[in-house]
């Protein structure tokens, strides 16, 4: 039983992690152009404008967003530790568990919002797809 437990909750992380890593990528609306050239295609062109951006170092550095995001985690659950521990008496291993609790929920936040692209990489590759043809709707 406790193995198979254990199971469940790497299996759960790893799904976890691999959601966070997946980065969002445009919508296109199925408009005249769209139709024409196909699915294939208009992956392709996105690949291609995705590439542009990349050429143009227009993108934040997502892991110092996750870097900051642990640390205020950190920062504020040790805050809140050491107003528990101050009523509990215990505020030293209070302070511990808070910080190590927001320092945790710090950095999934971190990680969740790090899929999101930097607004300059998602104009850029927005431009570049409307200049192609194409009416991108959205990132997902």
């Amino acid at each position: 039983m406790k193995l198979a437990s254990t199971r469940a909750v790497v299996v759960l992380l790893v799904a976890l992690f691999l959601a966070a890593c997946a980065a969002k990528r445009p919508v296109l609306y199925p408009n005249d152009h769209y139709n024409a050239v196909g699915k294939e295609a208009a992956q392709g062109d996105i690949d291609t404008c995705l590439r542009l951006a990349a050429d143009q170092d227009l993108e934040s550095k997502p892991e110092k967003e996750v870097a900051t995001s642990t640390a205020k985690g950190a920062a504020v659950g040790t805050a809140v530790g050491v107003a528990i521990g101050a009523v509990t008496g215990n505020i030293g291993r209070a302070a511990a568990a808070g910080a190590a609790g927001g320092g945790t929920g710090g950095c999934l936040s971190g990680l969740f919002g790090s899929r999101d692209p930097d607004p300059l990489v998602r104009n850029f590759v927005d431009k570049c797809l409307q200049k192609k043809g194409y009416e991108p709707i959205g990132w997902r």
